[in-house]
């Protein structure tokens, strides 16, 4: 099949836009959400645990439902199916997201835990689910607007930098308001160390984020237009065959969510992207009790150090599609593991203190190198079978929210202090965390994807389908669908 000329490049950037609410509040919820419920609120490591894994959990479970019901409903009128569905996230998101970092309404410095924890429970549900709303929709719109594989690149390409920029958007805005507030204050103590002072701080970086956000989305929603398609033909129901005719005479095979199931590849995409957001989520989780905790650098540095890892993204997404044209998704891929487990070996064997910078623009740059190629295998998979692209994106978003609840979690677990106040011990935990977080995970990851030269990724269908009559046995390669390099 030819190649359809690229998307315009206003269309490509209004596209691009639609998920920078969702990234603006990722990139708090993972780098701040502990250290904000700890350190600042003086919740015990365990039960600021608890929350970030409510908050994966709901997400893992709204995912997949969302998935599924964005695939199978028409939408709101002539707005599009997936656009309906980001914008109920949208606004879900926007009227739960800043109740998460404030104290709750009127409570004082002596309320019990357990009450804390049930005020903030329901605002993390409805955050969750919009953000899986968002997230879901928006990336099922790759496979409808990019219609080959190079563009589905560039197009995850476009959708990451402006994930970066949303980044570094949050860390350039977080290093603003420490500077500001050091200088307005004489006290040396408020300058380096996090505490309940610093509630107003998070509290102003949430507001900037939820006002940027709605900009975005609404630029989203003003100039990305779906592919509306005849409802008969783009619904898919229990009762529809896998293969059609076409109008040309020609079978269009369709899968239905049922059928991912029973493929293998499914699964094998699917352990490499949680893989991959194992290692992003996590070393972003833990990066701001690492530098505070173990390098025990002032306070201003849990916004400079992710800082510098973003922009090393930023510029490191430009090359993704000229990368992957060259060497292909597994090389890429590969490339990225190698600065992944760089920066492991730098952390485990070496003393950091100001040489973090160096390591901080490894994990930047090898995290933003696997999370485009991970999302551009998973496009791939999907190829032409858009009717069904939901379900697959939010069954691989499923394991990684999960995955990551999880692990944090069970991280938490083994934490050496059960009480509000770190001790000595936390210094070489955090320490043992980095490492174990960014080089196991990447190990694993590494198996994974040589698997892929002994089992390539193939889409291998066995069904009898009744078309006009006649019955038909496909077996399709994933070189029909865009391969895997």
């Amino acid at each position: 099949m030819a190649d359809e000329p690229s998307l315009p490049l206003s269309a490509r950037l209004s596209y691009a836009v639609g998920h920078f609410l969702n990234d603006l509040c990722a990139s708090m919820w993972f780098t701040y959400l502990l250290v904000y419920y700890h350190t600042v609120l003086a919740i015990n490591n365990y039960n600021a645990g608890i929350l970030l894994l409510i908050g994966q959990i709901a997400d893992g479970i709204c995912t997949p439902l969302i998935g599924y019901e964005s695939d199978r409903t028409p939408g709101c009128g002539k707005y599009g199916k997936r656009k309906t569905w980001h914008l109920i996230g949208s606004i879900s998101v926007l009227l739960s997201f800043p109740f998460i970092f404030n104290p709750p309404v009127g409570s004082r410095e002596d309320i019990p835990q357990w009450a804390e924890l049930i005020y903030f429970v329901p605002f993390i549900v409805i955050f969750q689910f919009g953000w899986a709303a968002t997230q879901i929709s928006h990336l099922s719109l790759i496979p409808e607007l990019a219609t080959n594989d190079h563009e589905r690149v560039e197009l995850t390409a476009f959708r990451n930098a402006f994930t970066v920029v949303a980044n570094i958007t949050i860390y350039g805005i977080a290093w603003l308001l420490f500077h500001f507030q050091a200088e307005q204050s004489a006290d040396p103590d408020i300058d380096s160390h996090l505490g309940r002072q610093d509630v107003p701080l998070f509290r102003t970086l949430a507001l900037i984020v939820i006002g940027i956000g709605f900009v975005s989305s609404l630029m989203f929603h003003i100039g990305t237009q779906e592919n509306l398609r005849n409802e008969e033909e783009h619904v898919v129901t229990e009762q529809t065959p896998i293969i059609n005719n076409s109008k040309k005479g020609s079978s269009r095979s369709l899968l239905q969510w049922k059928h991912w199931l029973k493929e293998v590849s499914f699964y094998h995409v699917a352990f490499m992207y949680m893989c991959t957001r194992l290692i992003i989520n996590l070393s972003q989780a833990y990066i701001a009790m690492y530098v505070t905790y173990t390098l025990k650098l002032p306070k201003n540095y849990i916004a400079m150090i992710p800082l510098v890892m973003y922009i090393s993204g930023f510029l490191s997404s430009f090359l993704m599609k000229p990368v992957n044209k060259c060497f292909g998704r597994n090389m890429t891929y590969f490339f990225g593991l190698v600065m992944i487990l760089a920066f492991a070996y730098w952390v485990w064997f070496f003393q950091m203190e100001k040489s973090i910078f160096g390591a901080a623009v490894l994990l930047g740059t090898g995290s933003t190198t696997i999370l485009v190629t991970s999302l551009a295998m998973t496009a791939d998979l999907i190829g032409e079978n858009t009717q069904s692209g939901a379900f697959v994106y939010g069954s691989m978003s499923f394991t990684d929210k999960i995955a990551n609840g999880l692990g944090v979690i069970i991280i938490q677990g083994f934490h050496p202090c059960k009480t509000e106040n770190c001790c000595a011990q936390c210094s070489p935990f955090y320490h043992l965390v980095m490492v174990l977080v960014t080089g196991g995970v990447a190990c694993a990851a590494l198996v994974c994807l040589g698997t892929f030269q002994i089992w390539p990724v193939k889409i291998r269908r066995h069904h009898d389908i009744g078309v006009i009559g006649s019955s038909t046995e496909k077996s399709i390669d994933s070189s029909d669908y865009g391969a895997i390099n």
